[in-house]
This record gives structure tokens, C-alpha cells and sequence, in this order.
């Protein structure tokens, strides 16, 4: 009898451990060269954040200009990401990808030899003029992905992010015997290497140039195909009423995360009297459960729930953690508000900008996912100043109310249900179709 029972356990447990190690095989190594591309891309990022302090002693500057060093970037990006996007759409994804990688690498090389302030300033302003990388990526997913797989592959730029996040600190720490021309060096290596796979191995896939659509895709009319490429404005895209409802969403979204991402260390200090190398360490635990969901929680949980349910449980847990952040007391409780943040991203980010990309047309992809980014960079300007300045001159429980408020704006936008043309390729369970028969069946499924 115990010998069958172990025999039992010993079989199922096999099969868990198969079924979750599946969950990491790619049904689209087309993508690949554009993972790679993407996170050496952040890596390159990610390498000049330790440097930041040294950069005010070098130069002898306040610490506040160096927070407009870094919203510096952030606002020409929030000018050219939709440029840039368009420019895809009409020329070609890896056209302009290869051009926008070619501007980020000279941005690194005039960081690396800067002998003044404004020649760092100048350095960063480049590298927004030229900040197309993160929207053309995502709209190649568009273009490639199906609509009922796209949730799960426009995650992976999330997980690109934590993952560039765990290695850029160490690798930081490698380069920092050479002084500032370390990091800028550095990241223009990882910066050309992006450059190199990209121009080797990424496949062009606009619908336009290709011929080639993803299942379940409008295709363009014959007037639009003998007219060549389509030439789409921000204007159209905005006219569309579910791309414009998605983009308004995504604002309030972006705005709460960016308001706890920003200033989540000096809450941490401010609160609970944390270090930079304890908050560090939290927060890479938190990227580890990131990652972890990611792909041993959401994967079979989306495909149980359908994208809408599951969204609403990842915004519906930002509002309540948000809230929640200003009233704990010890580290373990931070870090489980971390952990539990961690899951509400990997659980709605990638859902939503696939719900961006499933509401226009192939042609429109760019300009959507260019708009998205400026939406990104608008809160990466206002997030920070609005979050320190709660945190300088309000209760501590301010900062967190603050961004649950934001957050509510985007849960409570899920609740509106919306068609897509795509929406009978997909099955039942993609598209959330008799969810509450089947939500019996997810503890099975985990």
C-alpha cells in the first residue's frame, strides 16, 4: 500500500514538473532574435542605474538634477516613440529598429566620453530622439503572434525588463574599476550586439511588406495593397473607440506603476528605515517571483480564466497592494506587498497591451504600440516628481493611496467588454467563454 501511494505521488509529481517545464518551450522561435535583442537592450539601461550617484559627485550636482537627467529621456520618447511606430508601419519594422538601436548606441558612446553635465544631458537626449526599440518590438509581436498566444508573448518584454534588472547590477559592478566611461562603454557593447542579432537574425514582419498576417487578422483591402503601404496617423488611431478606451487604460495603469516604481525605495526608507542594499535585495526577490509567475502561474491561469478575468484579478490586486503598501510595519510584510505586486504585473501588463494591439488593424500597429509608449514616458516624467513629492509632504499612507486611485481607474475600465474581429480563431478558454463553469477547474490546473 505505501509502495503504490509512492508510486502515485512519484507519477504525479512527474507530470506537474512536465507540465510546467513545457510552459518555457517557445511556439514562436521567430521571436527569439527579438528577446535577445530586447533584453541586452535594457541590460545596456540597467548598467548605468548604480553609476547614478557617482555622476552627482563627478559633476557636482544636486541629486534632483539627476532625476531630470533621467525624465530628460523620457520626454523626447514621448515625442518620438509614436514616430517611430508609424516609421514601422510604413518602412518596415527592422528598418527602423536597426536605426533606432543605431541611435541608442551613440547616445551610450557621448555618455561614455562626458566631461560636463550638458554633455551627459545631450547624451540622453539622443537616446529619446531615437527611443523606438520598445514600441517596434511589441508590434512585431503583433504582427506575428496570434491573437489567442499574443497575451503570453507580450509578457515576455516584462520579463525581459526583470531579468535585465537581476544581471545589470552585477554586471555594473564589473565595469566600475574604469570609472564613468565604464558603464557608457559597457552598455554600447551590449548596444552593438543588439544591433549585430538584429540585423543578422530578426526577420522582417510587417503584414504590408510581407504579405504574411497572423491568424485572425484583418487584412488590408486591395485599394490599400495596390496603394503600396498605408501611411496611418496617431489622429486615426485615436478615432478608433476601443484602441482610444485601451490607450486611456494603459495611462491609468502606467501612471500607478510608475508612481511605485519610481519611489519605492524611499518609501521603503522612509517607512521602515531600509538600506539601499536591503531594498535591493527585496527587490530582486521580487523580480525572481515575477519571473516565477510568469510563467508557472499566469500561463495556465490565462488559458483557464481567458485574458479578461485574468486582468481583472492583476488590476483588481494593484488597487488593494497599493493601498495596503502604507500601512505595514515590517520588512516581511514589504515583502510580501512586493511579491504581490510582482504577480498583479505578470498577470495584467502583457494582457493589456495585447488588448492595444487586437483593436487595430495590422497596418496600425505601429502607431498604436508608439502611442502606448508615449503614455509610458509621460508617467516616467510625472510619476517620479508626483511620487516624491507625496512622500516629501504628505502621510506616508498618501503615497500608496495615491497610486491605488490610479490603479482603480484602470480596473474599473476592465469591466466594459469589447469584441475583436480575431475572436472566432480563439478558443473558449483564451477568450474567458464560460469562465464561471470552469473556475472550478483552476486549482486542478495549478
Amino acid at each position: 500500500m505505501a509502495e503504490s501511494s509512492y508510486s502515485l505521488i512519484r507519477d504525479l509529481g512527474r507530470k506537474f514538473l512536465a507540465k510546467r517545464l513545457s510552459l518555457f518551450k517557445s511556439n514562436y522561435p521567430q521571436l527569439s532574435a527579438l528577446w535577445i535583442a530586447v533584453f541586452v537592450d535594457i541590460l545596456g539601461f540597467s548598467v548605468l542605474i548604480p553609476y547614478l550617484p557617482f555622476f552627482s559627485q563627478r559633476f557636482g550636482v544636486p541629486a534632483w538634477e539627476i532625476g531630470l537627467l533621467l525624465s530628460t529621456n523620457a520626454l523626447f520618447s514621448f515625442f518620438s516613440g509614436p514616430i517611430w511606430g508609424s516609421l514601422s508601419d510604413r518602412y518596415g519594422r527592422k528598418p527602423m529598429l536597426l536605426l533606432s538601436q543605431l541611435g541608442t548606441l551613440i547616445g551610450f558612446l557621448m555618455l561614455a566620453f562626458s566631461n560636463s553635465m550638458a554633455m551627459m544631458f545631450a547624451s540622453r537626449i539622443v537616446d529619446g530622439i531615437f527611443g523606438g526599440n520598445y514600441p517596434i518590438a511589441k508590434a512585431v509581436v503583433g504582427d506575428v503572434v496570434p491573437a489567442k498566444d499574443r497575451s503570453e508573448q507580450m509578457s515576455n518584454i516584462g520579463v525581459a525588463h526583470v531579468l535585465s534588472s537581476l544581471v545589470g547590477p552585477g554586471l555594473a559592478g564589473l565595469l566600475s574599476p574604469l570609472g564613468i566611461i565604464g558603464p557608457g562603454l559597457g552598455s554600447a557593447a551590449l548596444t552593438l550586439i543588439t544591433i549585430t542579432v538584429t540585423l543578422l537574425y530578426l526577420k522582417e514582419s510587417n503584414p504590408m511588406i510581407t504579405g504574411k498576417y497572423a491568424d485572425g487578422d484583418q487584412q488590408p483591402s486591395p485599394q490599400q495593397l495596390s496603394a503600396g503601404r498605408t501611411v496611418v496617423t496617431r489622429k486615426q488611431v485615436m478615432q478608433n473607440p476601443q484602441a482610444r478606451y485601451f490607450l486611456i487604460q494603459w495611462g491609468f495603469h502606467t501612471m500607478s506603476f510608475m508612481i511605485y516604481v519610481s519611489s519605492i525605495s524611499l518609501f521603503a526608507n522612509l517607512k521602515l528605515g531600509l538600506n539601499a542594499p536591503q531594498v535591493a535585495t527585496l527587490l530582486m526577490i521580487s523580480g525572481a517571483v515575477r519571473v516565477f509567475i510568469r510563467f508557472m502561474v499566469f500561463v495556465p491561469l490565462r488559458r483557464r480564466l481567458g485574458d479578461r478575468i485574468t486582468s481583472m484579478i492583476g488590476l483588481g490586486m494593484f488597487v488593494i497592494v497599493y493601498f495596503m503598501m502604507g500601512f505595514v510595519t515590517t520588512p516581511f510584510q514589504f515583502g510580501i506587498i512586493l511579491s504581490l505586486v510582482s504577480f498583479g504585473a505578470a498577470c495584467s501588463r502583457g494582457i493589456l497591451t495585447s488588448f492595444l494591439s487586437r483593436s487595430v488593424k495590422p497596418w496600425e500597429q505601429g502607431t498604436a504600440m508608439g502611442l502606448s509608449s508615449s503614455f509610458d514616458s509621460f508617467a516616467q516624467i510625472t510619476g517620479p516628481l508626483l511620487g516624491g513629492i507625496i512622500l516629501d509632504s504628505a502621510p506616508l499612507w498618501v503615497y500608496g493611496g495615491i497610486a491605488s486611485g490610479f490603479a482603480l481607474g484602470a480596473f474599473v475600465m476592465v469591466f466594459r467588454r469589447f469584441g475583436f474581429a480575431d475572436e472566432h480563431n480563439d478558443s473558449p478558454q483564451s477568450l474567458g467563454a464560460g469562465v464561471y463553469e470552469k473556475q472550478s477547474e483552476v486549482i486542478e490546473s495549478l
